[in-house]
């Protein structure tokens, strides 16, 4: 009989529902490790989202803390999103056994460096390079209060990074991410993104509309439907849908004055999941090119096409399945130039045969657990160089508080 694997996952939120990236990767990750048959005591710092009987079923133990969302963000240099996840009933329970530990993004990392965790196997992920994710998100963002935030923030977390150096192995999300950890701070390993998808499932003939999705309330994605709209939809005679939570007044508003144009808002996982297998193309765009977008795997396992700038797809090993457009005339014409051709079956074998490989849950667990010593002593370790992440195919691989939305 095999010995059992024990393994702490800290996480920076109450990882189900599973309905935004971060906490995808998280509860998808959960199960494949539980069907590998590994012992998880969960950690989960709570703000809104409520305990889940969901996550009793995948863990031996979870554990609820609640998040200090009263610190001042303006004092000290731990990052707000750091210092209002430091518990010390967290620490405690971390010492209850000798069990490696994995924390969920920068965000969870209060004890990395703690000297009474010295001795055990610490595991950072990464969703993000975290400092030019909010320095984009101040870029993008028009509110003062929230603006100052994220650039206090990104330059805190720049800073903060550098705790990075206490961690036994970093598990970055994406090519790109590797590429930037490796370079930082070696000791880094790419383990692409755990995700809900178990088999390509792309519906037959033509779908009836263009649909862009994501979170309306994110400034990125508010941004991106803005420029879509006023660059690429209003200019053609087709139906559109825009889709995602928490719209902003200004993009309902400007949706209203197009009539092929149909704003979705506060649709549910399910709702949105049918409104990609059912769209003709699925067209997305980001400033973004960390971490990488949850949404295109979704779109490129259950839609048909993709037409997508360079940042969404560049370096994620998913290139060879997206048109890329990277100007509002480049998507005008390929919109045009997909909006009337079926979606053929040669296609769908080609992503079936792909993603049987890549982006396979189980594969990428088992992955993850041949690079952690689950029986060891620290002083023992020595750390092998992982090679660099290669294409295996024809692809070459908020706030949430403020108060109420800091992430």
């Amino acid at each position: 009989m095999k010995p059992i694997k024990s393994l702490h996952i800290v996480a920076f939120d109450v990882p189900f529902p599973a309905n935004y990236g971060g906490v995808i990767d998280i509860f998808y990750k959960l199960k494949a490790l539980q069907q590998a048959g590994v012992s998880i005591t969960l950690h989960c710092f709570e703000y809104g989202r409520k305990p889940s009987k969901e996550l009793s079923l995948l863990c031996k133990k979870v554990y609820y803390y609640p998040r200090k969302t009263f610190i001042n963000f303006l004092s000290g240099k731990v990052p707000y999103i750091v210092a209002s996840r430091g518990s010390d009933e967290l620490l405690t329970n971390l010492l209850k056994d000798n069990a490696p530990i994995l924390f969920e993004g920068l965000h969870s990392t209060f004890f990395l460096k703690h000297p009474d965790l010295i001795h055990r196997f610490k595991i950072v992920r990464t969703h993000n390079v975290e400092h030019d994710y909010y320095h984009h998100l101040e870029m993008v963002e028009k509110d003062f209060f929230k603006r100052y935030f994220f650039k206090l923030e990104s330059d805190k977390l720049k800073k903060y990074q550098y705790v990075l150096k206490n961690a036994d192995l970093i598990c970055a999300i994406s090519p790109n991410d590797y590429n930037y950890f490796q370079k930082k701070f070696g000791k880094t390993l790419f383990i692409p993104a755990f995700h809900s998808n178990e088999k390509v499932e792309i519906k037959d003939g033509r779908g009836n509309y263009v649909l862009y999705h994501g979170n309306l309330a994110v400034g990125e994605n508010h941004e991106a439907a803005v420029y879509l709209i006023n660059q690429v939809f209003s200019k053609l005679d087709l139906p559109f849908v825009i889709a995602g939570n928490h719209p902003k007044k200004e993009l309902k508003q400007l949706a209203a004055k197009y009539p092929n144009v149909e704003l979705i808002d506060d649709g549910n996982s399910e709702q949105i999941e049918e409104l990609i297998k059912n769209a003709q193309i699925n067209v997305l765009y980001t400033e973004q090119d960390t971490g990488i977008k949850l949404k295109l795997l979704n779109s490129l396992f259950t839609g048909r096409y993709c037409i997508v700038n360079h940042k969404m797809a560049d370096n994620t090993g998913l290139e060879g399945f997206c048109h890329i457009a990277n100007t509002a005339s480049q998507f005008i014409k390929l919109v045009k130039e997909y909006w009337e051709k079926p979606f053929s079956e040669q296609e769908k074998v080609e992503r079936i045969k792909f993603f049987n490989n890549e982006f396979n849950n189980t594969i990428t667990a088992n992955e993850l657990l041949k690079a952690i010593p689950f029986e060891y002593i620290k002083s023992e370790i020595t750390f092998k160089p992982i090679q660099k992440p290669t294409v295996k195919s024809r692809v070459a691989i908020g706030l949430s508080s403020l108060l109420g939305i800091f992430t």
